[in-house]
C-alpha cells in the first residue's frame, strides 16, 4: 500500500493484556476510595418547645402555718368526795350536755353525816331561844334587884348560843355538799372519754389529788392554735402601720383551715386571739383561729393547716408551676430571648394558685417563658418556641381554697 505525500504514519504501541488488567484495577480502587468518601451530614433542626408570656394578675396573697386543733373547754372530771361508786350511766365518747349524771357515789354515809349537822343546828337553835329568854328576864327585873354582873353574863351566854348556831348552820351547808358531790354531773357540754373508773370501785376525793372519772371536751367551736415566726409578724406590724392591713388585734381577721386529708381550705373562721410577747426560746408569737364545728368532725389534737391572707390584693406575675427548675438553692426560669436561644433566669417565688406560680420577681411581662420541652431547652442552645395562652380562674386567684403547696414555713423560711 502506497503512503500518501507528506504524511507520516505513527504507530501507536498496544498495551499489553497484563498492563490494561492493572489499569482497570487501579481505576477501581480509585473509584472506591471515592465513594467511601463520608457524606457530610446536615445540622438537625432545633428542637421544639412551648414558650407562654407570664399572666399579669390581681391575686391575694396567702401566709400558711401548721397548728393543731384544741377544744375551747376542757376538763378533768374527778370525785370531791371519797366513796363506793353506785352506777356510772353516761356513755363512753358520746355527748353530754351540762348537768347530766356522770357517776353516782354512795351518799349514805354523808347523808347520815347531815342528818346529824341538822341536829345539831336545831340544839344550837334551842340554846339561841333559852339564851333570849334568859336575857329578857334579867332585862325585866329591877335594877335594885339584879347586878350588873348578871345582866352582862345573860348577854354574854345570847352571844355564845348564837355564834354556836352559826357554825352548826355552816356544818350543815358543808353537810349538805358532801350529800350533792356524791353526785357527779357534767360542768360543761361536750364528748366524753372513757370510764376510768366502774361500778363498785372505791374513789378518792379533793382537788388534783381525786380520782379521776373521764374527760369531756367540748365540740363546737373548736380552736386552731398556730405559732407566727418573727418576720412574719414584723411584715403584719408594718402593713397595719402603712394601712394596707387590719391588725389582728383591732377586728376578726378572716382565716381558712384544712387538715391533713383534704385539698383546699375548706373551713371557714376568724383569729379570735394573738398572744402579749414573743416566745424567746422560738422566735415565734401564739396565735388562734376559732371556727364552728356543729356536726364535731373537727376533733381537737388534728394536725391542719391555717391561712390567712398576708397583704390583700396585689398585682403578680404568673407562670406554670412546672415550668420552675432548681438549681441547689436556687429557683430559676428558661427564658427565649428574640433570637429563639434559651437563657436562664434566676427568680424569687411567690405563692401558688392553683397549678400557677407567682413569681416575685426576675422576669417581666413581655418574656417568653418555657412552660413545655424544658429537657430539650437547655441554656444558649436555638430552639424553636411555639407560643401558647396561659389562662386561669379569677376565683383561683382570690379564693382561700385550690390545690396549694406552703409557701412560707413556720419559721419563715422558704419552702421548695
Amino acid at each position: 500500500m502506497k503512503r500518501a505525500a507528506g504524511v507520516h504514519q505513527v504507530r501507536v504501541p498496544i498495551p499489553s493484556r497484563s498492563w490494561r488488567a492493572g489499569h482497570v484495577l487501579l481505576l477501581s480502587v480509585l473509584t472506591a476510595l471515592v465513594g467511601c468518601r463520608p457524606k457530610k451530614n446536615p445540622a438537625p433542626p432545633p428542637p421544639t418547645v412551648t414558650v407562654a408570656h407570664p399572666l399579669a394578675r390581681e391575686v391575694v396573697d396567702w401566709d400558711e402555718y401548721t397548728g393543731r386543733l384544741q377544744a375551747v373547754d376542757s376538763v378533768d372530771v374527778r370525785a370531791r368526795v371519797s366513796g363506793e361508786i353506785t352506777a356510772v350511766p353516761f356513755e363512753e365518747g358520746g355527748f353530754v350536755e351540762p348537768g347530766d349524771l356522770l357517776v353516782q357515789i354512795d351518799a349514805r354515809p354523808y347523808q347520815a353525816e347531815l342528818d346529824s349537822r341538822i341536829a345539831e343546828q336545831a340544839r344550837a337553835q334551842a340554846q339561841v331561844e333559852l339564851a333570849a329568854i334568859e336575857l329578857k328576864r334579867i332585862e325585866n327585873i329591877p335594877e335594885d334587884a339584879s347586878t350588873p354582873n348578871e345582866l352582862e353574863t345573860a348577854q354574854a351566854n345570847m352571844a355564845e348560843a348564837k355564834a354556836q348556831f352559826a357554825a352548826a348552820e355552816a356544818a350543815v351547808a358543808a353537810a349538805r355538799l358532801n350529800v350533792e358531790w356524791c353526785t357527779v354531773t357534767a360542768p360543761i357540754g361536750g364528748r366524753t372519754s372513757q370510764k376510768y373508773e366502774t361500778v363498785g370501785n372505791l374513789i378518792t376525793g379533793g382537788g388534783e389529788q381525786g380520782t379521776l372519772l373521764t374527760t369531756i371536751t367540748s365540740i363546737d367551736p373548736i380552736y386552731c392554735y398556730i405559732d407566727a415566726d418573727e418576720r412574719s409578724v414584723l411584715k403584719y406590724q408594718r402593713l397595719a402601720e402603712e394601712g394596707k392591713r387590719v391588725s389582728a388585734r383591732d377586728a376578726a381577721i378572716p382565716c381558712y383551715l384544712q387538715l391533713i386529708d383534704e385539698t383546699g381550705f375548706p373551713h371557714t373562721g376568724y383569729i379570735d386571739f394573738v398572744d402579749n410577747r414573743m416566745d424567746p426560746t422560738t422566735g415565734t408569737i401564739r396565735a388562734r383561729g376559732v371556727f364552728p364545728n356543729p356536726d364535731g368532725f373537727l376533733t381537737p389534737g388534728f394536725f391542719g393547716r391555717l391561712r390567712v391572707s398576708a397583704q390583700g390584693t396585689q398585682n403578680m406575675l404568673l407562670v406554670p408551676d412546672a415550668a420552675v427548675a432548681t438549681d441547689q438553692n436556687r429557683k430559676l426560669l428558661l427564658v427565649v430571648g428574640p433570637d429563639n436561644k434559651v437563657a436562664p433566669r434566676e427568680v424569687t417565688l411567690g405563692p401558688l394558685f392553683g397549678k400557677l406560680r407567682a413569681i416575685a420577681s426576675g422576669i417581666t411581662v413581655d418574656d417568653r417563658v418555657v412552660t413545655k420541652g424544658l429537657m430539650q431547652a437547655r441554656p444558649g442552645a436555638t430552639v424553636k418556641p411555639q407560643e401558647e395562652t396561659l389562662s386561669v380562674d379569677a376565683q383561683t386567684l382570690t379564693a382561700p381554697g385550690g390545690e396549694t403547696t406552703p409557701m412560707t414555713s413556720t419559721n419563715g423560711e422558704a419552702a421548695d
